[in-house]
């Protein structure tokens, strides 16, 4: 019986798969390679402008005018600039939204009580996070940076804030302002039900349900795959973790925290970084083995936050084993009961538990090459059609598995019965009709 529930569970579909592949898409050479950046002190100027012009409105300002970064500049004069510029040095800045407001200290000192103990919501190595109440009554989460050396943070600043400008969408973070009076200061809409992390984890607050779970395992699908293909150049965002999911009031998941993301242009397949950051338990084989970022850097880090919420475990527990290594003979035998958190019991979805299950499998697989992109991530947790309009009809779960699985390879592939007959068989033992 055993060997048959590996026949039928996701690893071995793939394996079958795998047996069909006539070749496989290698990855490009072209890359860029990150040194580590100079200090900011070239955005000194840019920065005063902004402290210039504290009661304007971030349109008024034309940043092409301190730096002009062509995105075809060689990898030497990339290195000379810090990583701000990958956001701010391009010509896609004047694209920014008009509404964000440059708040001055004393509005910000109102807002937090200065920056009371008491308002303080969230603390890491690279900021602190309070909340706070504007003058018209808006509650407001205030982002003070306090990592390294003043011009660090600048850098650091202006990074986060130029890559936080250009997106919009329900499922990341609102930035509603910034300052730059007495430190550096991103001010964003407060999502009043905290973090996704302390939900799970923290024992004070009632656990989540089924439902709240997997309506935050979708949303966060969409907020990925709008930063990857919605906006006007991909975004890596390299820190997807349970701890960056804010929840709003109707449990609505925000992507937020985007001080490591990085731009990724349409020449490049990748980034090779020297700098490793980001949280252990999320990160990428690849990535700490050899540097290498792309869009399915984020994939991984998704397929274990799946993981998280499924079983309500850490990411990294207190035996410093992480949850990808721990899921993953229970993945590979379908033990699905043995997977779900025990404080759901046998409250959850039947259906929507196996199509977490199989997209955590295929987020998670060692090899880039081997997961899929955002898009069959999110097909294979909704089983909705990937690449329709809207992107919300329903389809037959056969098809749903042939679309994730073929997605997750850039590969040509035979048409053989053979692996078509795997997945339908698969797909009865995992994906009963309801």
């Amino acid at each position: 019986m055993e060997g048959k529930e590996d026949v039928y569970s996701p690893d071995g579909v793939l394996e079958d798969y795998f047996r069909t592949v006539e070749s496989e898409t290698a990855s490009s050479s072209e890359a860029e390679v990150e040194q580590n950046p100079k200090p900011a002190a070239r955005w000194r100027g840019f920065v005063q402008l902004l402290k210039s012009r504290s009661k304007g409105p971030l349109s008024t300002l034309h940043p092409l005018s301190v730096l002009k970064l062509s995105r075809r500049s060689s990898t030497s004069s990339r290195e000379d600039i810090s990583g701000a510029t990958n956001s701010l040095g391009d010509p896609d800045f004047a694209y920014m939204s008009p509404q964000l407001k440059n708040f001055t200290i004393s509005e910000l000192q109102s807002a937090t009580n200065c920056f009371n103990h008491e308002n303080l919501i969230g603390k890491g190595g690279y900021a602190e996070v309070y909340k706070g109440c504007l003058r018209d009554g808006q509650l407001v989460a205030i982002k003070r940076l306090t990592r390294g050396l003043p011009e660090d943070r600048i850098g650091d600043f202006l990074s986060e804030l130029g890559t936080m400008a250009h997106v919009n969408h329900p499922n990341t973070a609102k930035l509603i302002g910034y300052g730059v009076e007495g430190g550096t200061f991103l001010v964003l809409e407060l999502s009043p039900n905290g973090s996704l992390a302390s939900l799970l984890h923290k024992g004070s607050k009632p656990r989540l349900d089924w439902s709240i779970r997997y309506k935050v395992a979708l949303g966060t699908a969409e907020g990925l795959l709008y930063l990857h293909e919605g906006c006007r150049r991909r975004i890596i965002h390299r820190d997807i973790k349970s701890a960056n999911i804010l929840l709003t009031e109707s449990f609505e998941p925000q992507i937020c925290d985007f001080g490591l993301a990085k731009w990724l242009p349409e020449q490049w397949t990748h980034h090779t970084v020297t700098k490793f950051e980001g949280t252990f338990g999320y990160l990428a084989p690849e990535y700490l083995m050899h540097g290498i970022l792309d869009e399915k850097t984020d994939v991984f880090a998704f397929g274990v936050l799946l993981l998280e919420i499924i079983s309500g475990r850490r990411a990294l527990d207190y035996s410093r084993q992480t949850l990808a290594i721990w899921a993953k003979p229970l993945l590979k035998k379908n033990n699905i009961r043995e997977l779900v958190d025990p404080s759901l019991g046998d409250n959850y979805n039947s259906l929507q538990m196996k199509l977490m299950v199989l997209t955590a499998f295929l987020c998670t697989q060692q090899s880039s090459i081997q997961r899929p992109q955002m898009r069959q991530a999110r097909c294979a947790a909704s089983q909705r059609q990937p690449g329709r309009a809207g992107g919300d009809e329903k389809i037959p779960k056969a098809v749903v598995l042939e679309e994730v699985l073929c997605g997750a390879f850039h590969c040509r592939r035979r048409q053989g019965n053979r692996r078509i007959v795997t997945v339908l068989n698969w797909q009865k033992q995992l994906l009963p009709a309801l």
